[in-house]
């Protein structure tokens, strides 16, 4: 793998968090479009940042198909695969 096929993700960013502003969930569509222009289909993507479990639900749902391979990361937990469709 290269640094070409990973894309980190970071959850605060596409919500705003820096900015003082809290996720909202009527702006889910808008979430989602931003992981898509940032994600490229058949890369490995890993989200990171403090963010809802729902916004971590509903874009690895909008990812599964599109990404090969989906990473959760935290300090606390490190890299936790969320799912894998490498065939190798």
């Amino acid at each position: 793998m290269t640094k070409e096929d990973l894309i980190t993700i970071n959850l605060e960013v596409i919500y705003g968090k820096e900015k003082g502003l809290n996720a909202k969930l009527d702006l889910i569509d808008e979430y989602l479009q931003k992981v898509k222009e940032l994600s490229c289909e058949g890369k490995e993507v890993i989200l990171t940042g403090a963010a809802p479990v729902w916004l971590y639900l509903k874009i690895a749902h909008a990812l599964h198909g599109r990404t090969k391979k989906l990473i959760y990361n935290s300090p606390v937990t490190g890299d936790v695969v969320i799912f894998d469709h490498n065939p190798f």
